[in-house]
């Protein structure tokens, strides 16, 4: 085998990823940048040369990937905008704000630490366009693999770009309104990584004492893996939290574009009711907006935004099908049930910042704790997510609409099935013979017993193994 051609399966659905340095490394940086080159040049229907920013976590392996990545991009001729070590959500500000042609973050986003990666972004007249599936990564994985015709050309240079962080948390207190906050007691605790950059520049700007947990970047993640889906690497942080006596907690992942947060209590705030919380400040605002929500949580978002005259929107899962979709309706935000949140007014892309503004903003106007904020809003009942490793994934979805025809069926992500108490979502995964379940039902209802029954029904159909337990 070819030791400079990269292989097919760390091409991803949103991005490149793979172990370092088996499936990703200096080497096939090269192909693979020049491919991403070529389909920049394409789609902006550009000769070039073009301006790339490039970002970088703070993985061991990250500072040589970015060095063969800019080197290369240098070689072609581009204007490359070295942005340090940057969150996804900074490299994403950095991209939209400044209009650059496009951009590649250096990053595994929440994998362990042996892994590494690419996400790709390229501008548009609405926004940021993440290339994933949809929108060129097949084009690049061909090109990485066969090569492509694309000539190195003088002129290349690569410039340091300073203060993008200030200016993000500029405009985040400019989404936010610029608020006025009391002087909450936050504990964050960044699992040694990007997350920490903008949280500590935030309360740079606003008031409040802020408890750092994990804040030193470290790529060996010593403290736990930094992917807060796992509630098992919120525990401590639930339990400083109580301890301290703090407002609230924040938890987020690798690469800083998913954000949990824990209320005062010391419980874990389900994203679907933060979306509901920032939907409603942001519709006081734009009226008669557009917010989205991906399939899997819906009912207290969609009841609070057409409470308020705003259009509700479901998309799929993913965040790239996300931004997608905030691009063809116009939304002003949405919301996803893996806490990714998207801004209109930061490129339809991930931003934490105004998310926290905004939830410190409402606490401080309404006098409340987050519990009692959460508690005032909740219109449903979550399950949380049951994964079934099985063989006829179809087959299963097809007997639980059979077992439920008086639902609404909705077929845009799996299968959604509604009806007026609770709904029920099944989607199988595009990677693994893996089947995810979602159950909510309303305020006054058993979520137990729903999920109970449909849990039955997939042992019943299926062909599988029980991740669950």
């Amino acid at each position: 085998m070819d030791k400079s051609i990269p292989p097919e399966n760390i091409f991803k659905s949103y991005d490149i990823r793979g172990i370092y340095p088996t499936e990703i490394n200096e080497q096939f940086a090269v192909p693979i940048t020049r491919a991403i080159y070529k389909l920049l040049l394409n789609q902006l229907e550009s000769k070039g040369p073009l301006t790339v920013a490039v970002g970088r976590d703070m993985r061991l392996s990250s500072p040589t990937i970015f060095e063969a990545v800019s080197k290369t991009l240098v070689k072609l001729g581009a204007k490359v905008i070295d942005l340090g070590i940057v969150s996804t959500p900074t490299f994403y500000f950095a991209v939209f704000k400044n209009k650059y042609d496009g951009g590649l973050q250096i990053t595994a986003s929440h994998n362990p630490k042996e892994y590494n990666g690419i996400k790709i972004v390229r501008i548009s007249p609405t926004g940021l366009v993440k290339i994933g599936k949809n929108t060129g990564m097949d084009d690049i994985k061909n090109m990485s693999i066969d090569g492509v015709d694309i000539p190195n050309v003088s002129g290349g240079i690569l410039f340091k770009k300073e203060g993008v962080l200030e200016e993000e948390v500029e405009n985040a207190l400019s989404i936010a309104g610029n608020p006025q906050i009391n002087e909450f007691k936050i504990v964050a605790d960044a699992a040694n990584a990007l997350g920490a950059l903008y949280i500590e520049e935030l309360f740079n700007r606003i008031p409040g004492k802020l408890i750092r947990m994990n804040f030193e970047l470290d790529g060996t993640f010593p403290a736990h893996q930094a992917d807060p889906l796992q509630k098992e690497t919120l525990v401590d942080l639930q339990k400083k939290v109580v301890e301290t006596g703090a407002d609230l907690g924040l938890a987020p992942d690798g690469d800083g574009d998913r954000l949990f947060f824990i209320d005062e209590k010391g419980k874990i705030v389900p994203p679907s009711i933060i979306t509901a919380i920032v939907a409603r400040e942001l519709l006081k605002k734009h009226k008669g907006a557009t917010v989205l929500a991906d399939i899997r949580y819906i009912m207290t978002p969609k009841k609070i935004v057409e409470e308020l005259g705003g259009t509700f929107v479901i998309t799929k899962v993913g965040h790239a099908f996300i931004t997608e979709k905030l691009h063809e309706t116009g939304g002003v935000f949405a919301g996803e049930s893996s806490a990714h949140y998207f801004f209109k007014e930061t490129g339809n892309a991930e931003s934490q910042l105004p998310m926290i503004l905004t939830i410190l903003k409402v606490m401080t106007e309404e006098g409340k704790k987050l519990s009692e904020i959460v508690n005032g809003l909740k219109r449903s009942h979550e399950s949380g997510e049951f994964n079934f490793r099985v063989k006829n994934a179809k087959e299963v979805m097809t007997a639980v609409k059979k077992e439920f025809p008086e639902g609404e069926i909705s077929e845009l992500d799996g299968v959604s099935i509604s009806f007026a108490d609770w709904r029920l979502s099944l989607r199988s995964s595009n990677t693994e013979p893996l089947l995810r379940l979602n159950i909510e039902v309303d305020i006054n209802g058993n979520v137990e017993e729903k999920k109970e029954k449909v849990i039955k029904l997939i042992k019943k159909h299926g062909i599988f193994e029980d991740l669950s337990k």
